[in-house]
């Protein structure tokens, strides 16, 4: 199997994020983020750095674009910072975040390469958390605000626009665990963050629809199949409870104007304030022309007695990546089939998927075989998918080169390309990089 199986118009691409590359956190007029104050408070990051550097893609985005166009990708995914256009969230715009961003848009366009554009990859301005965040619905309007900005300057030269990436990370990570900035602990004011999320989001797709904008419009979801650990009437409950939490509680809105209702229920039961002016969701259902999927692993769940979730996941024996995720190619045909079946044949996108591996850097060179074959496999599983009926229209690996880790660090590793924070931040071309290259040169297969 090669690349040339796949369909002629088939998206290959990179994907990124704004605060896990560009550093430049404070240049060119640009505002604070959440994930600037997150990452400097003590205690929040494993291994205490920022991304106030990260890999410098703010200085060298001509030079990290050359190395994609060597890659042979046709897509590049990646995010705006937010208040690198908006300092404060809405008002006045920065001219210089908006030079940048054209520029970076016209350099790939030059070298053939489509543009997928993320609006809001989780670098919300703090002055807008100040007052409140995305608990605040005046967070929703400026974010529409600032959507259009981007719309009205680069019409024409986006073909491919996406509202949110992964709103379970932004509401339940950051607002529920607390793992992810702005690192509140609290169960409501998640769900009213996921609820102000997808009315964001329907109504940045009405405005896109309404005004004429040209190409595309979508949102991405981070979605795992969901398996019982035993056929026990309580392992498939606890299952089907963790579909709702991970994958319906946002699938349903977007596609059908409603919560999943079980899992409604049980939010009632137990933040019955929740629930006061948080019923009506439809405004979430307008219709979109594309679907991301983030895959990376499944869930495998029991029964656990919990108050809520009454679900777990389990740990079963597997082989797994430095992130401790389950390697499981099968799950990305699995879930693209399940979103075909139960929701429509809208397009599908993988926007994100990749492997966190111990790489080594050794003589100049990092041999991370592990990679290849992960990608390889999940490549085929891609190809499953697409014969079996599924309309998938594009692969996008995460990351180009190592970064930024969100709450890690810089200690785990996803890039094709390693990057030499001891070394002028060089970019070293892992043998995965260079195995892609060929692939997508037709010089090698799948087998």
């Amino acid at each position: 199997m090669k690349k040339e199986d796949f369909p002629p118009d088939f998206l290959w691409g990179v994907a990124t994020a704004s605060y896990q590359i560009e550093g430049a956190y404070n240049e060119d007029g640009k505002g604070e983020s959440i994930w600037d104050r997150f990452a400097h408070t003590p205690g929040t990051i494993a291994d205490g750095s920022t991304g106030d550097v990260a890999c410098d893609h703010y200085h060298r985005c001509k030079e990290d674009i050359e190395l994609m166009k060597e890659l042979n990708i046709n897509s590049y995914r990646f995010s705006v910072s937010w208040p690198r256009i908006f300092p404060c969230g809405r008002d006045n715009v920065n001219k210089k975040g908006l030079d940048f961003y054209k520029s970076l848009i016209e350099e790939l366009l030059k070298n053939n390469i489509k543009p997928m554009l993320t609006l809001y990859h989780w670098d919300l301005p703090q002055h807008l958390q100040f007052h409140g965040g995305w608990v605040n619905p005046e967070t929703s309007k400026a974010f529409v605000d600032y959507a259009v900005t981007l719309f009205e300057e680069f019409n024409g030269l986006v073909d491919l626009w996406i509202t949110f990436n992964e709103p379970w990370c932004i509401s339940f990570l950051s607002h529920q665990m607390g793992k992810h900035a702005p690192g509140i602990e609290d169960y409501p004011t998640a769900l009213k963050v996921a609820h102000n999320l997808l009315t964001a989001h329907g109504e940045t797709v009405k405005v896109f629809k309404e005004r004429g904008f040209s190409g595309k419009i979508g949102i991405v979801l981070n979605l795992s199949p969901v398996h019982s650990f035993t056929d026990s009437p309580e392992d498939r409950e606890a299952a089907n409870f963790m579909d709702c939490y991970k994958n319906r509680w946002f699938l349903d809105p977007l596609f059908k104007g409603t919560y999943p209702e079980e899992l409604f229920q049980v939010f009632v039961n137990n933040f019955g304030d929740f629930t006061r002016g948080y019923q009506d969701i439809s405004g979430a259902s307008e219709k979109m022309d594309f679907l991301g999927i983030n895959y990376y692993s499944r869930d495998v769940v029991q029964y656990d007695g919990g108050e809520i979730l009454k679900a777990k996941s389990v740990t079963v024996e597997a082989e797994r990546t430095d992130m401790g995720w389950e390697i499981y190619p099968e799950g990305l045909r699995e879930i693209v089939s399940k979103v075909h079946k139960e929701y429509g044949a809208i397009p599908l996108y993988i926007t994100e998927n990749g492997a966190a591996l111990k790489d080594e850097l050794k003589n100049g060179e990092v041999h991370d075989w592990q990679r290849i074959e992960f990608l390889k496999n999940h490549f085929k599983s891609a190809y499953q998918a697409i014969q079996s009926g599924v309309d998938l229209r594009g692969y996008f690996i995460w990351t180009l080169m190592d970064d930024f880790e969100w709450e890690c660090g810089y200690t785990k590793k996803f890039g094709l390309f390693h990057v030499d924070y001891d070394n002028n931040l060089q970019r070293i071309w892992k043998d995965s990089a260079k195995w892609l290259r060929e692939f997508l040169g037709n010089k090698v297969s799948l087998e």
